[in-house]
């Protein structure tokens, strides 16, 4: 089955300080990576508008992070935290990101692929409501969410997030919406301290499962066979979104999770058995963390061809 890939162009030009993890160079080793992959429908990314950023977000969040893109000069940088810094350019990176979300959701309700990747930076899963944090300006999937809920109607859907950090962004989102199911497999102690076993949302429509650095792999797939994947099922969404951080790579310098290359085909394979039962196979996966470049590459290239098989 053949799978698109929402290519958010803008990616290549969301600026940020020497030395930042977070670099242009992360998109471009993605997206040659992918260049490789049989079977993939590429698309080019649409922006999202204000309508569709402020189904999540407040309009003076959005305000605050365009106002600080519009004031950053050509080679200059604005700072929003500690850690998350715009350029002039990261307004259409940003915007882009997350129309990429909302774009996805749109095609694979309608077109013969019922699975999408969208390829784009910065992450968002960190992005609350009214704030921008963690290299995140919007949360994309968040946004994305809402509108296959609000804009196309589905009753239920999940955000599945595999980045080593935990989403506090997309948590925030269940813990105001009950047709979300929000998970989590994500280390602790690690940024941003967020995601403990006593957060579970709405009537338990949130699941944390924290591991320790160094959680061996075959526990890690234990968890997530055994907790997340029924939890999951038995929320039975019309659509799963899967924030696809690639940073519990054993090569990763900003987690300590052993996971390779294989084991994010196997992740792609077994959330896609659950899309094919509840779902009608329907699937939107976004870029999130992956720091090492070549591991990054490698882990999209994998999972992304696990989904195209499926």
């Amino acid at each position: 089955m053949a799978m698109l890939i929402i290519d958010a162009l803008a990616s290549a030009n969301h600026n940020v300080p020497p030395g930042h993890p977070e670099h242009a160079g992360r998109y471009e080793a993605a997206k040659t990576a992918l260049l490789a992959v049989d079977d993939l429908h590429w698309v080019k990314a649409k922006p999202a508008n204000r309508g569709e950023l402020e189904r999540f977000h407040t309009r003076a969040h959005v305000d605050r992070v365009l106002e600080a893109c519009a004031a950053a000069g050509e080679g200059e940088l604005v700072g929003l935290d500690a850690d998350t810094v715009v350029s002039g350019a990261s307004a259409a990176a940003g915007l882009q990101a997350a129309g990429a979300v909302v774009q996805a959701a749109e095609l694979v309700m309608t077109a013969p692929q019922r699975t999408a990747f969208c390829l784009a930076r910065p992450p968002g899963h960190h992005a609350e409501p009214d704030r921008a944090m963690g290299f995140c300006l919007f949360n994309s999937i968040a946004v994305g969410a809402c509108h296959a809920l609000d804009g196309l109607g589905l009753k239920r859907v999940a955000i599945i997030d595999i980045d080593v950090h935990h989403g506090n962004g997309s948590q925030c989102l269940a813990e105001t919406d009950k047709r979300v199911f929000f998970a989590s497999l994500h280390q602790a102690p690690l940024y941003p301290g967020t995601g403990t076993r006593k957060e579970t949302g709405l009537n338990g429509n949130v699941l944390n499962i924290p591991l320790p650095d160094q959680t061996p792999v075959a526990l890690w797939r234990q968890h997530f066979e055994t907790e997340l994947l029924p939890a999951l099922e038995a929320f039975a969404p019309g659509m799963i979104f899967v924030s696809a951080g690639f940073d519990g790579h054993r090569d990763d310098p900003l987690g300590g999770f052993s996971l390779d290359d294989a084991d994010y085909a196997w992740i792609a394979e077994r959330l896609l058995s659950v899309a094919h039962k509840t779902a009608d196979s329907r699937l939107v996966s976004v870029l999130e963390g992956g720091y090492d470049c070549p591991a990054l590459g490698r882990s999209a290239a994998a999972f992304t061809a696990a989904l195209a098989a499926g």
